[in-house]
């Protein structure tokens, strides 16, 4: 099986504000990947603490980040459930990180697994848009590991691969991969 693509892209949608995008492709089925990004047991592996969390649209929830910034604090973000469609669609709408989507669909039978679509609508300026290109990326590189039965250690968690994906992206400039350096 292929091995997924972390790496996001940015669209602009207006002054400072973006629209970032993942497309990954997860060799896990629909029930595990939304038990992952959905649910007040699976988000703390390789996200955040969601507390309260009332699993239907309108419901309050309140994601508290597990890791810290370089200032050693903790991101905490109160809000609602947007959109709410079981095994299917999650979207919270948050303060600081605006609207998280996770859209999920069976990959085709002869690949296996799950599709997820992620997007993430935010106002900042350009230099939030890059520490958040990195930040879904690494958390991603975490929601692959709690998948596989290995949940994130936060007690271990440090700046440094999220500063050298941050970098990768400055680099970029558009979060796409493929994409030739700017300047």
């Amino acid at each position: 099986m292929e091995i997924p693509s972390l790496y996001g892209k940015s669209e602009p949608r207006g002054e400072d504000s973006h629209l970032l995008r993942y497309e990954l492709s997860l060799p896990y089925p629909v029930p595990e990947v939304w038990a992952a990004v959905a649910t007040p047991e699976g988000l703390p592996a390789w996200l955040a603490a969601a507390e309260p969390f009332e699993q239907r649209e309108g419901g309050a929830i309140t994601l508290r980040w597990l890791n810290t910034d370089a200032a050693g604090k903790s991101t905490v973000a109160p809000g609602r459930v947007t959109a709410w469609q079981p095994q299917r669609l999650a979207e919270y709408t948050v303060e600081i990180h605006g609207r998280v989507r996770f859209e999920l669909e069976p990959a085709p039978a002869a690949v296996g697994g799950t599709l997820l679509h992620f997007t993430n609508e935010f106002t900042g300026p350009d230099t939030v848009r890059l520490d958040c290109l990195a930040g879904w990326h690494h958390h991603f590189e975490y929601l692959l590991e709690a998948l596989a039965g290995r949940p994130a250690d936060w007690t271990g968690w440090t700046l440094e691969r999220w500063r050298k994906l941050r970098a990768e992206y400055e680099l970029r400039g558009t979060g796409d991969p493929g994409a030739p350096p700017k300047g």
